[in-house]
């Protein structure tokens, strides 16, 4: 790869910086919702199934104790 001296890189890295299509405010509070939203399911999911598991091993456990 060809080597460029600082000032050039500056004007590559400008360039490319502008060619970027940055979101909006609304789709970056849509995004950021739903994140939250999917972090919550992924909690109760992950909850839940900890319970399930909880509760059978005991009750296996409970068996042979």
């Amino acid at each position: 790869m060809a080597r460029t001296n600082p000032l050039q890189f500056i004007q590559q890295v400008r360039a490319e910086v502008s060619k970027v299509v940055w979101p909006s405010r609304r789709e970056t509070m849509v995004t950021t919702m739903m994140v939250f939203v999917m972090a919550g399911i992924a909690s109760v999911f992950f909850f839940l199934v900890d319970q399930i598991v909880r509760l059978g091993l005991t009750t296996i456990l409970g068996l042979f104790g």
